[in-house]
């Protein structure tokens, strides 16, 4: 297994980020990108000079990108995966390798694949298992798909933490959103408590209890970080949330606590959007955070 064009569909954080790290690899000639944000007035100069710094070819469409690569790379936000690989599918290269990095339930990464293979190309679903910064391309990665294990290797050779874990489909999307379950769901559960205990004023007795019974962990940075990620990343782990809530319920299950969980991180992502955390960055403490809730649930009660 070989390719010397690469196609990235999603050109934001993950895109960009693959983008740059695997244009220069071993055979391949060209690595390409498009994205929505290419055709918006309000985005289009920024976004194509960002590529063409990168060393990245802009392409004019979807079908363009498709019909330029043989392998192409699916970095969308969750709710887009099934319909990009239905938009992507008919212009797919026969003996082409489409990767889904999306994080999407096993039924919808399924229902890609059938869309992808009914043209002649090969659908291999992968489980980014964790943020991609800061690890960039060598965030570690679970593949699953006939072609999952040839692409598992070239891509190991490449120096990315890739692992095939099933030739089956769905067996690493299943692992993936079982974990965001947890991860996404101690997110949520983070920022519930400790913007409660702020209210309260009694932050400095909880978090030490926490430290109590969980000692490896450093709650106090912990907050810190969670709150950052779900302020800048609310919408997408939102739609993540929702396909594993999918999964869920695709196991027979109602999906409570996860859906929970997605509404959490949508509440976030609207207010973050509505400007309540502006002119604060990632490396804010979790008590700014926390007290910017405060204020607009005190605006909101008034």
């Amino acid at each position: 297994m070989q390719f010397d064009s690469i196609g990235f569909i999603g050109y934001g954080e993950v895109g960009k980020t693959f983008a740059a790290g695997l244009k220069d690899k071993p055979g391949v000639r060209q690595a390409s990108a498009w994205d929505l944000k290419f055709a918006q007035p309000a985005t289009r100069a920024a976004e194509l000079a960002h590529a063409q710094a990168a060393g990245v070819a802009p392409q004019p469409s979807l079908q363009a990108l498709c019909e330029a690569s043989d392998l192409v790379i699916s970095a969308v936000t969750a709710s887009n995966t099934l319909a990009v690989a239905g938009e992507a599918a008919p212009f797919l290269r026969p003996g082409s390798v489409f990767l889904d990095l999306n994080s999407a339930s096993p039924g919808t990464k399924q229902a890609a694949a059938a869309l992808v293979e009914a043209r002649g190309a090969h659908y291999v679903e992968a489980g980014v298992m964790t943020s991609v910064p800061p690890y960039g391309i060598r965030v570690p990665m679970l593949l699953g798909g006939t072609q999952a294990a040839g692409l598992a290797r070239l891509l190991a050779g490449w120096g990315l933490d890739t692992k095939a874990v099933s030739e089956k489909l769905g067996v690493a999307s299943a692992i993936k959103m079982c974990r965001s379950v947890m991860i996404k769901g101690m997110e949520a559960l983070v920022i519930e408590s400790y913007a409660t205990a702020r209210h309260y004023g009694v932050e400095d007795h909880v978090l030490p209890t926490l430290e109590e019974t969980f000692p490896s962990m450093d709650w106090e940075r912990q907050g810190n970080y969670l709150f950052g990620r779900v302020v800048q990343h609310g919408q997408r782990r939102a739609e993540e949330m929702r396909e594993a809530a999918s999964t869920v319920r695709e196991a027979g299950f109602e999906p409570l606590m996860t859906e929970a969980i997605a509404d959490k991180q949508q509440w976030m992502a609207d207010l973050a959007r509505a400007g309540v955390f502006a002119g604060l960055d990632r490396h804010a403490r979790w008590q700014e955070y926390a007290d910017r809730l405060l204020q607009e649930a005190r605006k909101l009660q008034t």
